[in-house]
Formats: C-alpha cells, structure tokens, sequence
C-alpha cells in the first residue's frame, strides 16, 4: 500500500474548493444561476502533479479566478502541504443556457462580482431600517430558514417587534437578501437581538457575523449597556464568537432548545 492520495482525489478537493469560493462571494449557488437565467459547466481540467499528498497530511487549497473571456471562466488552484506545493490544476467553466448548455456570454453582473472579489471589494452590504423600509427581504429570509427549515409554526414567528425593532439585512453584490436580524429594546440601557437567519447555504461564511456587527453597533450607537438574546443551542458556539456568555439553563423556545445570553455594550 502506497499510503499516498490517488490522484482522482485532488479533483475533488479543489471542487470542494469551488464550492467554496462561490460561499465567499455570498453567492447561493443555484438561487444565483436562476437569478442569471443560467449555469456553469465544466469544459477543461488539467492537473500538473509535483509531489504526493499522503494519508494524514494537513492540506490547503488555494483557488482564484485567474481569466474571464466572453463565455468562459479560467480558475487556477493549487494544493500546497504547508509551503509545499503538490498539485496545480486549471479549471475552464462556460456559462451556458440550462437546457441546450450552449454557452452564453458571462453576465455583467457575475462579472463585476467576481472582479471585484479577486481585487479585495466587499462582497456584502448590510443595511439597517425599519420594517417598512426592509420588511419584505427579511420576511422571505426568515420565512425559509424559521418557517421552512426549522417548521416553527408561522403564527409564532411574526409579532409586534418587527414593526416596533430596526432591522439588518445582509445582501449580496446581486441584490440578493442573504441574512438579516431585528435589535428591539428590552428595556432601558437593555437591547435585545433576535430572528437572526442567514441563508442555509451561506452559513458559516461571515455573514451572519456582519449582521450581528450592524445591530451591536447600533445598539452601543443609541447608549444601550448590555445586549441579551435567545440562542438556538446549535449556535452557542456563533454567539461566544461574538462575545456573549450563557446565562441560565437551557429551555425550550417553539420546539427548539435554547439558552439565554449577554454581552456588555460600550456605548459609541
């Protein structure tokens, strides 16, 4: 036994790195291509091998978009074991129509997204305002992530707080709600966060993290001391990423466990 990666593996990591880079563009896959009125096909792989990964090696993938032609995408990745670098592939998709895959001129806007990704632009804009101003786009994200995903009954999900909170909602370079969150005040000096939904496929890529930053910033900005929440037990862990700690014991909430949490504001 060789004890090293056969090859047809380093295919599939850097298609795992495909998959994540459209995270990094705050781009949900198939929401986006329906959006474009189109998809992305594979028309050339090339793999330059310089040395073998083996069994337990701590790999990196590195992937960037290196060309875009008329209908065609070039994306050049390489996988490196610490400094070393192992493999180097070279990824040509077209963007084609779905149905006949005849290819289509790469869309403007999927143009500038990914330009402006590989020159360092944000890829997402959070807006803040009040329920009439971004009700719509936050309702549809909370009705797919609350409603949908998680079945909590839709009677529980809207109450009074969406028109008396500010709103954030995060959206992409596409115009596309990704994430958002309400900030009410619980009572003086005392901000509550809550309904924070980030699109399924998105999680775990920062947006959520931007949207929390809107609404603690605006919660120092107004003199708030102290911010509280309902946290789902499965996000504990977002939560203390952003400075909250458990307060209590864990309790059920529409179905749900969660635990209460709190973090001290410094007001702006």
């Amino acid at each position: 036994m060789q004890k090293i990666v056969f090859n047809a593996h380093y295919m599939m990591y850097v298609d795992t790195a495909v998959a994540e880079y459209w995270r990094m563009l705050a781009l949900p896959y198939d929401d986006t291509m329906q959006l474009l009125g189109g998809d992305t096909y594979v028309k050339k792989a090339t793999l330059e091998f310089h040395a073998s990964a083996r069994m337990d090696d701590r790999l990196d993938v590195a992937l960037k978009c290196s060309r875009i032609g008329n209908s065609s995408m070039n994306f050049s990745s390489a996988i490196f074991r610490a400094d070393e670098l192992l493999i180097g592939c070279e990824l040509v998709y077209v963007f084609a129509d779905p149905a006949t895959q005849t290819s289509r001129p790469v869309p403007p806007r999927l143009r500038d997204v990914l330009t402006g990704y590989e020159a360092g632009e944000p890829m997402v804009q959070v807006r803040t305002g009040s329920w009439s101003e971004l009700g719509e786009d936050a309702k549809r994200i909370r009705t797919d992530v609350f409603v949908d995903e998680q079945r909590i009954p839709a009677e529980m999900e809207w109450d009074h707080g969406d028109a008396a909170g500010l709103h954030a909602v995060a959206y992409n370079r596409l115009g596309q709600a990704i994430a958002t969150g309400r900030l009410l005040q619980e009572r003086a000096g005392v901000a509550r966060i809550g309904r924070v939904a980030v699109h399924r496929v998105l999680r775990g890529s920062g947006v959520g993290r931007q949207v929390m930053r809107a609404l603690l910033e605006s919660a120092a900005a107004r003199g708030d001391r102290e911010v509280v929440l309902h946290a789902q037990l499965s996000a504990e862990s977002f939560y203390r990423g952003l400075g909250f700690s458990p307060r209590g014991e864990p309790f059920d909430e529409a179905g749900i466990p969660h635990v209460e949490m709190a973090r001290p504001l410094i007001a702006a």
